[in-house]
């Protein structure tokens, strides 16, 4: 079974509740910056650092972004991908709340985490509306701390 959450944004109601929940775990925890993984994490991301009053930084696939880069690569089942950020999107030691819309594997969780040391920054936590714990991935976010709003066994 696949997991989604676009009947959950398309759903006025449920997309609100979903960032009030964010926000209401955030808003004390001193996050400098949200840092968003291409596509869904801009979306949740996005809308959570408005509500911070923080700024946002897109964490995107290779190629995507127009200034100079840092990238990271990492592991896909088959083969392997890259993910970048702008050079001058985290400062040295802001606190970068990661958020993205589901963890399955972790790899591109856990690049973006390498992407925001890189930079100097300080992963404060790992978000995700959605957990698969079948597939394990926050063994590769395990030095992070990680909050997740929904777990689905079995997926």
């Amino acid at each position: 079974m696949f997991r989604d959450i676009t009947t959950m944004l398309k759903d006025p109601k449920a997309f609100s509740h979903c960032i009030d929940l964010l926000t209401n775990r955030y808003i004390d925890k001193k996050i400098d910056v949200v840092a968003g993984i291409e596509a869904r994490g801009f979306i949740l991301g996005a809308a959570l650092a408005h509500r911070l009053n923080v700024g946002f930084v897109p964490i995107r696939k290779k190629g995507k972004l127009p200034g100079k880069t840092e990238s990271v690569e990492y592991a896909l089942e088959y083969g392997t991908d890259k993910i970048e950020v702008h050079t001058d999107a985290i400062e040295k030691g802001q606190r970068v709340l990661l958020v993205d819309d589901l963890i399955a594997t972790g790899g591109t969780a856990a690049a973006g985490c390498q992407l925001v040391e890189k930079l100097g920054g300080k992963v404060a936590e790992c978000c995700f509306v959605v957990d698969l714990p079948d597939l394990k991935g926050k063994e590769k976010l395990a030095k992070y701390p990680i909050f997740t709003l929904l777990e689905f066994e079995g997926h």
